[in-house]
């Protein structure tokens, strides 16, 4: 797959960028070297391989999920200027 010089010139008018000529042939060669490089590994035979969730095999050290703070939602909304059935009240922005 490659892209025409018309379509850069035309994505870069959807995106409302402003593009010259010479850029856009630099854009093109750009974007058409990703693709080839696509085309490349989409054409790699993978079958057999495991996804992996990272390049490296690292494993990560996770805390215990523990509650290390005392509820103060109380005393928080005690200082507030209005509150209801636990929530905050607050005047209407929007109309």
């Amino acid at each position: 797959m490659s892209i025409s010089l018309e379509q850069v010139q035309r994505v870069a008018h959807l995106a409302r960028i402003a593009i010259n000529e010479s850029e856009a042939l630099a854009t093109q060669s750009s974007l058409n070297g990703i693709f080839t490089l696509i085309e490349q590994m989409q054409a790699v035979d993978t079958t057999g391989v495991e996804p992996m969730a990272h390049a490296q095999d690292v494993a990560q050290r996770l805390r215990e999920d523990a509650v290390s703070e005392a509820d103060r939602r109380a005393a928080f909304q005690a200082v507030a200027p209005e509150a209801e059935a636990g929530l905050y009240l607050v005047p209407k922005v929007i109309e």
